[in-house]
């Protein structure tokens, strides 16, 4: 459900390095999307391969090049890493082809940019052997030296994405973005990631939750980069990024939870206001307040609507791998039962609209109150719009159902 462009399925991914199983006995590969980075890729090449030396572990260093025009392909060969040409452009793009050329049964990538430590990954690799299928690095908990992130990223970006991630997929990670981070490669395969942008951190660790992967923290540092120019990264816009693909992927916090939320104040004050005015103390709310409750009624009503038409679809096409709590009710409802009850509440509103016009015909079709007619028109508009809602959203659900089932088993309807 990302709006960024999405890559085809690993397997035939026409990206150089083809998802090919495990090399030999080679353990592990050390990913590291590159763009760019001449001034510290050899340094994050030659740390990596001395940690594998030192540990023991048998394992490679694959950087995934994204067009650099500096050099940096030579300076890491020549460092004694593997190059892969990715001529698809974005972060998630570079990581994509490398997960699919990597050569060990576990990755660990890491930005090329030395802030991260890759002679220190001993804590990703106790993890992944003792099961963990995506082991997250966590700054906060590991350490962040002066100058490594910008204010702006340390205490609003990363924290509020972070909890926005937590709270919406139960995720155990405190630390969304931290770019270093190991995983089963397999495991990660089988999730088919597709973001090409920034968001591919958030899509990796969003997934692989709601797929149930084994998902743990380890404590890491990050330093200044070592870089002469600015960051690929831009703030806002990737900011916006990650938590656009945080609410696509959460349709029950986007649209069921509010949509709860005003449709259960709609019904309360329109129904307080039904029989007349309500003093409030200092102000008294009327058929203005009236209106507006009945409005916010209609509109949490659609936002449920479109709570479980979104979910299904995503269930259908594989995006998410269940109806989310509180909405697989959608998958029980039928056509017909959706129709019954759009047309009678469409009948419930034309009574009470008829009503108002007996009303009115009983002043002669004159002057009337408009406390009085209003409070009779209302719910006659609010019933007829109501109505033309479940009776058309039953119809976008039927051409829901129609769509491809991938993946999962929860997709039937």
């Amino acid at each position: 459900m990302s709006t960024a462009t999405a890559l085809p399925p690993v397997e035939s991914s026409p990206l150089r390095g083809s998802a090919r199983p495990p090399v030999g006995g080679v353990e592990l590969t050390v990913l590291m999307p590159c763009l760019n980075e001449a001034r510290t890729v050899e340094r994050c090449v030659a740390k990596a391969r001395a940690f594998m030396a030192a540990s023991g572990v048998v394992g490679e260093v694959l950087v995934a090049d994204n067009g650099s025009d500096d050099g940096s392909q030579a300076r890491a060969r020549a460092a004694g890493a593997r190059v892969v040409d990715v001529p698809i452009r974005g972060y998630g793009a570079a990581l994509i082809a490398g997960i699919a050329a990597a050569q060990g049964r576990y990755v660990i990538m890491g930005d090329a940019d030395d802030s991260y430590d890759f002679s220190a990954l001993q804590g990703f690799v106790d993890a992944l052997r003792e099961g963990a299928e995506l082991v997250m690095g966590n700054r906060f908990a590991g350490g962040i030296r002066p100058g490594a992130m910008p204010p702006l990223h340390r205490y609003l970006g990363n924290p509020v994405l972070s909890f926005v991630g937590r709270l919406f997929f139960r995720s155990p990670v405190r630390d969304f973005h931290c770019g270093l981070r190991g995983f089963n490669r397999q495991a990660i395969l089988d999730l088919q990631l597709g973001s090409t942008g920034m968001e591919f951190a958030s899509e990796m660790v969003v997934k692989a939750t709601l797929a149930g992967r084994r998902v743990v923290e380890v404590p890491t540092t990050l330093s200044p980069d070592g870089r002469d120019r600015p960051p690929h990264l831009r703030s806002w816009r990737d900011g916006w990024r990650h938590l656009r693909f945080l609410l696509v992927h959460a349709p029950a916090w986007l649209f069921m939870y509010p949509g709860l939320l005003l449709l259960g104040l709609g019904l309360a004050g329109s129904v307080a206001l039904a029989g007349g005015p309500v003093p409030m103390g200092r102000f008294t709310l009327d058929i203005h307040s009236y209106l507006y409750f009945a409005v916010a009624a209609c509109l949490g009503l659609q936002m449920l609507l479109f709570a479980g038409a979104s979910s299904l679809h995503a269930v259908q096409i594989g995006v998410l791998p269940r109806m989310p709590y509180g909405l697989d009710w959608i998958r029980r409802t039928t056509l017909e039962r959706f129709l019954v009850t759009g047309l009678l509440l469409l009948a419930a509103g034309l009574a009470l609209a008829v009503g108002s016009v007996v009303m009115w015909s009983a002043k002669g079709l004159g002057a009337i109150d408009p406390g009085q007619v209003m409070r009779v028109a209302i719910p006659a508009a609010t019933c007829m719009l109501a109505g033309g809602q479940v009776a058309t959203v039953a119809f976008l659900l039927e051409y829901v159902r129609l769509s491809p089932r991938r993946r999962s088993a929860d997709a039937a309807p």
